[in-house]
């Protein structure tokens, strides 16, 4: 079984002990959108029909296109469509929940008043009927079944990339990116996929960050790999799944179909720290929709040696958390890729410091469009390398008046202003849990 030197990827942080800098560069694409595009714009909150509370990363779609967003950490979207011919309907899918149409006219002007209440929708077990229950045989069933349910051709897919660092509760930086993707075709393995920085922003709290500067290797490129269905080596071959128990935890209800829940762990005998975590496996298609995980940190050298390239003398860093996920969405019989994120913890210890402080890393990508018309593979001199620290290539291609036709994750207003509204939102929310 292959070691995960990409996927590891995802969480790596290089730790220095330099001043901050704020840093940002990419590489432009020769089709650079029209800022004068007439859009339409949709804002709204996502929530549960029971409880009113926020949703959190429940998808947002125009049902007649390959448009799409993923709602904030509040549960909010703001949906930007161009091409109004063709878009009527607005479609909400959140995992264990009924999908919800609405026809874009019925949406209000106002933001505030397009609240969208999903109900849950739990699918007893006991309802299944002929079908196999032995987890095993389902997830090899749905391995056997990649090459037929993802896309076959290559596609070039827009999309809206963040990274963000926390120290101990404050958020001290984020950076953005719109990115284009070369999605490779999941039956071919000699072609790989490859990502380029189309536009990119970055702030950073310096007063707050100290001395350390925390950075991450790979971005896009690193969260692209938590394609599983693409990057199968991690967990779906039949040479991975001799490292695992599996369990099926029951069945639930994603985009309006029945899915199988697979809960894995690596078995006990196994030494290398593996994953573990939930795969959401369609009933009919055996297709892989979602998959929730994390990285088994039991051991804390090993993993230690996994996740971190660099750091200074004297310092001691522990990853405490670190949790993926991944989501699809079908269109035309196939599914394709449109969600990924990473989240790791790390405690960072210096000698002869009295406190640990903690610093929380999050990768996210969200696919806004794709096409699978007159696709060419990127240079390789464009893509970003697994090697390549996001923050230190962006600043080349600001552009304070690109953002306004693009779909991403809100919020979307300047950085430092969403520096500080993440910070007060997390004390609010701290405040809350501890009372």
């Amino acid at each position: 079984m292959k070691t995960f030197k990409h996927i590891s990827l995802i969480a790596v942080g290089l730790l220095l002990a330099l001043t901050v800098q704020t840093a940002f560069a990419g590489n432009l694409s020769g089709n650079k959108k029209s800022t004068q595009q007439n859009l339409i714009i949709i804002k709204g909150k996502v929530i549960d029909a029971g409880s009113r509370a926020p949703l959190v990363f429940a998808t947002v779609a125009v049902k007649e296109s390959n448009v799409g967003i993923v709602t904030n950490i509040d549960g909010e979207f703001t949906l930007k469509i161009g091409d109004l011919s063709t878009s009527k309907s607005l479609e909400v899918s959140f995992l264990g929940y009924k999908n919800k149409t609405i026809l874009l006219s019925e949406l209000k002007d106002n933001g505030s008043k397009n609240v969208i209440a999903l109900e849950a929708a739990p699918i007893p077990i006991k309802e299944i009927v002929v079908k196999p229950l032995d987890p095993i045989s389902i997830v090899q069933k749905a391995i056997s079944n990649i090459p037929k349910n993802y896309e076959s051709v290559p596609n070039l897919m827009t999309a809206f990339y963040r990274e963000t660092i926390r120290k101990n509760r404050t958020y001290v930086s984020i950076g953005e990116a719109v990115v284009e993707i070369f999605k490779a075709p999941y039956d071919n393995d000699l072609r790989f996929d490859g990502a380029r920085i189309y536009k990119g922003r970055k702030g950073s709290d310096v007063e707050k960050m100290d001395t350390v500067l925390f950075k991450l290797q790979g971005g896009p490129v690193s969260v692209l790999d938590l394609d599983l269905a693409k990057n199968t080596e991690t967990v779906l071959t039949r040479e991975a799944m001799l490292n695992y128990d599996y369990k099926l935890t029951g069945v639930i209800e994603i985009d309006g179909k029945p899915h199988y829940v697979i809960d894995f762990i690596q078995k006990p005998s196994v030494e290398m720290p593996l994953f573990m975590g939930s795969l959401y496996i369609e009933m009919d298609s055996y297709a892989i929709t979602e998959a929730e995980f994390g990285f088994n940190l039991a051991n804390k050298e090993a993993a230690q040696s996994i996740f971190i390239r660099k750091k200074p003398l004297g310092m001691k860093v522990i990853p405490e958390i670190a949790t993926y996920r991944t989501k699809y969405r079908e269109q035309g019989g196939k599914w394709h890729f449109e969600y990924s994120r990473a989240e790791v913890k790390f405690k960072v210890d210096w000698n002869k410091k009295l406190f640990n402080t903690y610093y929380t890393t999050m990768s996210e990508i969200a696919i806004t469009d794709r096409t699978d018309q007159e696709v060419i593979k990127f240079a390789g001199k464009d893509k970003i390398k697994y090697n390549d620290v996001f923050s230190d290539k962006v600043t080349a291609f600001t552009d304070k008046e690109f953002w306004g036709d693009y779909n991403v994750i809100e919020p979307d207003q300047s950085i430092e202003s969403a520096i500080r509204r993440l910070s007060r939102k997390l004390k609010f929310s701290d405040r809350e849990q501890n009372k």
